[in-house]
């Protein structure tokens, strides 16, 4: 049977495992990519967070039906592709960890903002998005996190999006918070590898490692070592 094997990646600092058990599942996931979020300050790129995307070995066959055979350049490209990561019926996990200091209420404002934009994009903001957001400012307005500290998001299936602060040590088992709203999980994640995404670093690294794996697919599994 093929098998398609994952490595690990650094970006900046910041190593990001092959394979993960987050918080809220009892499932370990694969590493789909990596990569560095940052902005352009007086002619400098400069990086604040490092993220890592992983998703559940279910994801590539899911993937491979329609995507199998497309390169790298097709799937960074494609819109679709990367709504059917965000909108597929499998776990995804993603670690946010600083490389500059944040509070937060700067990051949450920022990420709320970009989801909101989503939405309003596509016509479905609601009053329970609304609400969503207003207990993911709550969540996140009396933390801290200094360089090395991660935010971790574990997105389920049926909607939960479960948020776990990670300041130092091993992987915290449990979630500091679990906000129910599939569309708010789903924004999460859309702004950070969607199409307009704040980290085309990271979109482009899982274009890359899936268009390896699903070659790959059809009878395998994803292994890691």
């Amino acid at each position: 049977m093929a098998s398609a094997v994952t490595t690990p990646i650094t970006v900046e600092t910041v190593s990001f495992s092959p394979a993960v058990k987050p918080p809220a599942s009892n499932k370990s996931l694969f590493l789909a990519g990596a990569g560095a979020r940052g902005m352009e300050i007086e002619g400098k790129f400069v990086k604040f967070t490092a993220i890592g995307v992983y998703l559940e070995e279910e994801a590539v066959p899911l993937l491979a039906v329609k995507w199998k055979g497309k390169n790298a350049e097709e799937l960074t490209d494609s819109v679709e592709f990367f709504r059917e990561i965000v909108t597929g019926p499998f776990e995804k996990f993603v670690r946010v960890t600083m490389i500059l200091p944040l509070s937060g209420q700067q990051y949450s404002e920022k990420v709320s903002e970009n989801c909101v934009a989503i939405w309003k994009s596509m016509g479905i903001y609601s009053e329970a998005e609304a609400k969503a957001i207003d207990k993911f400012l709550d969540l996140f307005k009396d933390e801290k996190f200094p360089p090395g500290s991660s935010i971790l998001f574990t997105l389920l299936p049926h909607g939960s999006l479960a948020i776990t602060f990670w300041k130092e040590g091993s992987m915290p088992e449990t979630e500091n918070g679990v906000i129910e709203n599939k569309l708010l999980s789903e924004a999460v994640l859309e702004s950070i590898i969607g199409k307009h995404g704040v980290s085309p670093e990271a979109r482009s690294s899982i274009a890359s490692r899936l268009a390896h794996f699903l070659v790959e697919s059809g009878n395998s599994d994803v292994n890691h070592k």
